[in-house]
Formats: C-alpha cells, structure tokens, sequence
C-alpha cells in the first residue's frame, strides 16, 4: 500500500488528469503501478519521469539520493510488465533498465533538465539506475482517463496545453544561451503527439462525427484545415529544434507561435464539438 502521503498525490493525479499541486505543481509525473518482487501484489507510486519520443518515457530511481534502490525498482527488476497512468492514458509498458552509455546519456539528460538529479547522485554510493518504459501497444495509446467523449477530448487537450506550458517554463529558465539536449526531446515528443491526436481526429473520429451530424461539415472542414496548418507549425518547431547551432530565442518564438494557434484551435473545437460527444 502506498504511505500516506504518497497516497494523496495519486488521489489527485487521478482526479485531475495528471495535475497535482504544492511541491510538484508544473513537475511531469506518472502513476507507476508494479507487481511485488516478494508479494506478487500490485504497487502504484508516483515517479517523475522524462519524455523520450517514440514509444518509451524514462524514469529515474533515485529515491532522493537514499542508499538502497526504491522498492518499485526492485519490483520491475522481477516483473517487468508495468502499467502506466499518464493523467490521461492508462496503458500497459516494458520496464528496461538502461545499462552503460545509454543509461549515462539519459541520466545527463535529467541532470540537465533540473539539476536534483545531480544531487541526488551526489549524495548516494549508487549508480542511480533509469528506467525505459516501452508502450506496449494494444490497439492504441491506451485507455483515456474520461467518463466521456467529450471529457477524453477535454482530457487530451489540457495534455497538450499542459506541455506546451512546461515547455515555454523550461525555455525560460534555461540558460538563454543554448538549447539542452533534453528540451529538444521534449519539443519533438510534443510534436508526435500532437501528429498522432490530428491524424487520429481526421482519420476516425472526424468521420464518425460527420456521419452522425451531417451539419457539421464546415466546422469539421474548419478543423481539417486548422490540423494542415498546425502541422505546419510543428514541422517549423521541429526544424527550430533539429538544426545545428539552435538559436534559442527562434526555437522559443516557434513555441510561442504554436501555443497560440493550438490553444484558439483547441478552443474552437471544444465548443463546437464536445456537447455533442457528450450527449452521445
């Protein structure tokens, strides 16, 4: 059984979609639930973790410098099968522990990204391990966190949002003078997401919304062509971000940009679109 206050973060985690506030207000948390090593029972903590692209997020065991690795490591290790709850998705993950160069490349990462990590080394004998979880597909991204359609959109929209917020964060308080390894990730992991969500959008639910509601084609016409156009923003963001000798200031007026033309977007589509969902 989670300790209390370790309870209380899942609570809200779970309640608000993957916001919690006081000390880990704005951090990118996700509910790692694993199988005992010993028990066989199940065991669901909260870890910070890093975006990694593709289908892996990593996770760091640092358990804040202690001398001994967390428990939940130790229950991977054994049974590598994991389930993740991003705030919006729940889905099923491969736990690997990084070895060698890999494992020093991510850790670097972190440590560039906030430099607890490096503190938290500092203080243990340990190789402080990191984990990738690799999305086990099933079909999807995994089961939306909702008890609507309309509240899945919602849902995934603020995931959005809530990136782009600790985005424009972590632009802000870096250093001005480059762009660190791990904020190039996160840029291009928001990027896929919000690829994938349009395609998804134009390919399925677009379709299916037109069928039901034949009035709606010229919002959903308005949408398809906000997609094109977002599409087109990222494509510079990504670019911003890939290129050799980043100027910062670009790749944050790129940011900018996007965060503006989504959230209008976003905006529009909920107004026009979630009622119905919800009524069905």
């Amino acid at each position: 059984m989670p300790n209390d206050f370790n309870q209380q973060i899942i609570d809200e985690f779970r309640a608000r979609h993957g916001r919690v506030g006081d000390h880990f207000e704005g951090a990118r948390l996700l509910l790692l639930t694993t199988t005992g090593a010993r028990t066989g029972t199940p065991h669901t903590t909260p870890v910070g973790y890093l975006p990694d692209g593709g289908d892996r997020v990593l996770v760091i065991a640092s358990a804040g410098g202690s001398l001994r690795h967390p428990d939940w490591f130790h229950n991977l290790r054994a049974h590598p099968r994991v389930t993740v709850e991003s705030g919006v998705f729940t889905y099923e993950a491969r736990a690997v522990v990084l070895d060698g160069e890999e494992r020093d490349r991510a850790f670097a990462r972190a440590v560039e990204a906030d430099p607890g990590w490096a503190a938290y080394q500092e203080k243990t004998d340990r190789v402080i391990p990191v984990v990738a979880l690799y999305n086990i597909a099933e079909g999807g991204p995994g089961n939306i966190s909702a008890g609507s359609p309309g509240e899945a959109i919602r849902a995934v929209h603020d995931a959005f949002r809530h990136e782009l917020a600790l985005i424009r964060k972590e632009m802000a308080d870096g250093n001005g003078s480059t762009l660190g390894a791990q904020l190039r990730v996160n840029c291009l992991t928001l990027c896929q997401g919000l690829h994938n969500h349009h395609t998804g959008e134009d390919t399925v639910l677009f379709p299916h919304l037109a069928g039901l509601h034949p009035r709606l084609a010229p919002v959903l016409e308005r949408l398809r062509t906000e997609h094109e156009h977002i599409a087109d923003l990222v494509e510079r963001l990504r670019e911003a971000v890939s290129a050799a000798g980043t100027d910062p200031a670009a790749a944050r007026a790129e940011v900018e940009r996007l965060t503006n033309e989504l959230e209008a977007h976003l905006t529009y589509e909920e107004e026009q679109l979630v009622p119905l969902l919800d009524a069905v």
